[in-house]
């Protein structure tokens, strides 16, 4: 009992299943996100309390019953602290986990819908559509061979031009035997891919569905237990009432989970019918077999270019099937490896978008089993007509004439030689033109070959989709009329939004889905590359209001494009500013990487900057740079795939081993970030945030520069901002923080705090003072001491990089130069 062999008619209700379980999901989470405030507000209220009563108390005299009143207090307080960790644990741990298994789930739904239309769409083509135009150009070519039959006994009886008649009629006897053999075999490639398509292909999708959503329920019920755990306060009360919601939980089971709806929608056992050649066809022939090759002098060259043909392309299906089974396998491998090194269940909700991802290329994978079974098919039936014929091929049976009399008129020994080698040369001919294009014997396989429409492409493989890039990048590259790309809405994730340049403005528009249908105004189309494609290829206004017409696809730069499937997430290494950083494989290679992903629910803004890091990386490449390999934004969440510099950042390195760094290699880190400084500042980047933090240590301890989220690249080496709402203060220069005014300049005073924290290893600047009054204190002309270890030349460096006019202060370059002559001596 499955999804597979009870659903194969209930796509609705397999839609209708998704979107309840989506709405389940949502209430699940709204529940989550009031607990988390409700117990950060009781935890700050018994917080509140405690400080008030300690405000309170007398110290005039100790008692029995103070000292168990201040235990009390105490015990209070402890709880509150207990309450807010609690909230904490469940914001950063079940809830955030239970948003990424709506994330997965939404893209399920997408990736299901989207293989199920390929699926119905090509198995329509295969078995209808195809053979509907050959049966279309079957009947019109007989009527042009019975034509030219006609027309030949006329000559024939007239005794004019009856050479000319008969070359005519062989002419089109000869499309006609040539298209009867390639719809004979469309029927038997339509027999094939209908019946894989009953059998494989259908089902194979319908029982992966089953898997994702059992794998997702599964996630569920872990999500669910880990905030049982974290929850509980151990009271009896509330035990009990937690060993209900934990039984409850505990009922929880993937492989029931969908019994009763499988019940409520099993489809009923009705027989499809089935593929057969059109007999009605040959009502107009002359006796030409059904579902049966022609061997003769017409059809002989085009059969061998045919089996040529079909064994080179069998041969390219047949190699792609291998290398796409092996990647199956490869990657069931490693979701296997990792579902058994997962310390906890809920670590399983990492693994749904590999599995996905394992979904996906199964169901290729048996798009190809279909594609070689349909060519392998046909091919037999070639290759058993052409067993047949060792000897030279026949040639085709005369037409009737009207008359015994004017076939013996005829029927001259000279005038037949003459007709034959006629024939020979229209045969050659003939051969030459059939062997010209590519012959495809079998339109399955078309998805796989450069033959494929560009818009039956999925989405993410158009060259004008650039998923989630943001507003203000997708307008940079709209430059000239006409110019135009889709993106994903940062706003909305999951909304798409067609950018165009046109009348020198950069327009957008969100596209439609409504009922199923993709559109701006009027007609509607099941896929957005079909939409895209229809206003492009008619050059039909987007809307009449705007007159907007699509002239140039603007195509993404695959130099830094990677799919999520390209990268195969590992262990959690931190969280940044902006989501959690995992360490990586890219599948390409095996290289290990760094992948910086960005929370779904951060305000737009904040993924601007999240992937503005990315945007200035491309463009540099220094050793003391970190390096970017590619993105990720087909997609969300959006990853940022950078090389993996194993050291870790720099602060903690200076802090872990500070016991054991000489001199000497504290003098070689400060080089290593003055030189990737110097590359930077040639480069009019400023990065407003350099500090140990954000520098990483690499193979044999070289420095490299990173976290270039709220970096700037500007012509004159200047940019101003308005406010930023973290501001690193101890590390910024006096104009930035007072006017807004960020340069190089502003980062050499940054430059100087880093050599600080170097050469104290890892404190904090400016110990004991807060951010205001370190502020304070600069301001009135106040400036860090010499830290113990370090040399007087360096101090002397770092205090020309806190000179209060910018205009003081040295170039990067200077201070590389400076500190490479003092690493030195």
């Amino acid at each position: 009992m499955g999804f597979g062999r009870d659903l194969r008619n209930s796509h609705e209700g397999l839609l209708k299943l998704q979107d309840w379980e989506l709405k389940l999901l949502e209430t699940v989470k709204r529940f989550m996100t009031l607990r988390v405030k409700s117990d950060k507000e009781y935890a700050a209220l018994l917080l509140s309390m405690t400080q008030q009563t300690e405000k309170q108390e007398t110290t005039d005299y100790v008692s029995t019953v103070s000292k168990s009143w201040s235990q009390v207090v105490r015990q209070t307080e402890a709880l509150g602290r207990i309450m807010r960790s609690h909230a904490d644990d469940l914001n950063s741990g079940p809830l955030h986990r239970l948003a990424t298994l709506i994330r997965d789930k939404q893209q399920v739904k997408k990736s299901y819908q989207s293989l199920h239309q390929q699926l119905e769409s090509h198995n329509h083509k295969v078995t209808r559509g195809d053979l509907e135009k050959l049966k279309a150009t079957y009947r019109q070519l007989s009527r042009d061979a019975n034509n030219a039959k006609e027309k030949y006994r006329e000559a024939l009886a007239k005794g004019r031009e009856a050479e000319r008649a008969r070359e005519r009629y062989d002419k089109a006897t000869t499309k006609l035997h040539v298209l009867h053999n390639q719809y004979v075999l469309a029927v038997c490639g339509a027999q094939t891919q209908q019946d894989n398509h009953r059998r494989n292909a259908g089902p194979a999708l319908l029982d992966g569905l089953q898997r994702m959503q059992e794998d997702m329920t599964l996630a569920l019920k872990s999500i669910l237990e880990e905030y049982c755990e974290i929850s509980s306060l151990l009271t009896e009360e509330v035990v009990k009432v937690h060993q209900e919601i934990s039984a409850a939980v505990q009922q929880i089971d993937p492989l029931t989970e969908y019994q009763h709806f499988i019940d409520a929608y099993r489809s009923p056992e009705t027989p499809e019918a089935n593929v057969e050649f059109d007999a009605s066809l040959l009502e107009d022939t002359d006796n030409l077999p059904a579902n049966e090759l022609l061997w003769n002098t017409l059809t002989a060259d085009s059969l061998q270019s045919i089996v040529s043909s079909a064994t080179e392309e069998l041969a390219l299906t047949q190699q792609n099937l291998r290398t796409k089974e092996a990647l199956a396998d490869d990657l069931d491998r490693k979701i296997q490896m990792s579902q058994q090194s997962a310390e906890r269940n809920s670590d399983c909700v990492l693994l749904l978008s590999q599995k996905l991802s394992l979904l996906e290329l199964r169901q290729t994978v048996q798009s190809l089993r279909s594609s070689e079974a349909c060519l392998s098919s046909q091919k037999a039936l070639l290759d058993a007509k052409m067993a047949t014929a060792a000897s030279p091929p026949p040639a085709p049976p005369p037409p009737a004439l009207p008359y015994e009399d004017d076939a013996r008129s005829v029927g001259s020994t000279d005038k037949s030689k003459e007709r034959s080698s006629r024939f020979d040369t229209l045969r050659h001919s003939l051969a030459g033109m059939i062997r010209s294009p590519k012959v495809m014997l079998g339109s399955s396989t078309s998805q796989f070959f450069d033959v494929i429409p560009t818009s039956e492409r999925p989405l993410a493989e158009q060259e004008w989709y650039h998923g989630a890039i943001p507003r203000t990048e997708a307008q940079e590259l709209l430059r000239q009329q006409g110019d135009f790309l889709v993106r994903e809405s940062h706003g909305k994730p999951g909304e798409y939004v067609l950018s165009v340049f046109s009348d020198e403005q950069r327009r957008h528009f969100i596209i439609q889905y409504a009922d199923s249908q993709y559109r701006f105004e009027g007609t509607g189309f099941s896929t957005i590359p079909q939409l895209i494609e229809h206003h492009f290829s008619t050059k039909q206004v987007i809307t009449k209001k705007s007159g907007v017409v699509l002239l140039n696809p603007v195509v993404k730069d695959k130099k830094w494009i990677l799919n999520h499937e390209d990268v195969l997430l590992g262990e959690l290494l931190g969280k940044g500013n902006f989501g959690e950083v995992f360490k990586g494989t890219l599948q390409r290679d095996k290289m290990p990487v760094a992948v910086k992903t960005c929370k779904e629910d951060l305000p737009p803004e904040l993924k601007i900057r999240f992937l503005s890091e990315a945007r200035i990386l491309k463009q540099y490449d220094h050793p003391n740079i970190v390096k970017l390999i590619g993105v990720c934004t087909q997609r969300q969440p959006i990853y940022i795939v950078m090389e993996l510099v194993p050291g870790g950042d720099f602060l903690s390195f200076l802090r872990k081993r500070k016991d054991e760094l000489k001199t000497k290699q504290l003098l070689r880190f400060a080089v290593d970030a003055a030189a990737g400084m110097a590359y930077l500042e040639s480069k009019n980047c400023i990065h407003r945030d350099l500090a140990a933090r954000n520098c990483l240590v690499g193979d044999s301890s070289v420095l490299k520069i990173s976290d270039f989220g709220m970096s700037r690249q500007e012509d004159d080496g200047v940019y101003s901002s308005s406010g930023l709402k973290q501001i690193p203060i101890k590390w910024t220069a006096p104009e930035a923080l007072n006017y807004g005014r960020y340069s190089s300049e502003s980062d050499v005073w940054s430059y100087g705090i880093l050599l600080w924290e170097t050469f104290s290893l890892g404190v904090c600047p400016y110990p004991g003072m807060t951010n205001q009054q370190a502020r304070e204190q600069v301001e009135k002309g106040y400036r860090m001491a010499c830290p113990q270890r370090c040399p007087d030349d360096v101090y002397k460096l770092m205090q020309r990089c806190w000179q209060y006019n910018p205009e003081d202060r040295p170039k990067f370059s200077e201070l590389q130069r400076d500190l490479a002559a003092i690493k030195r001596k």
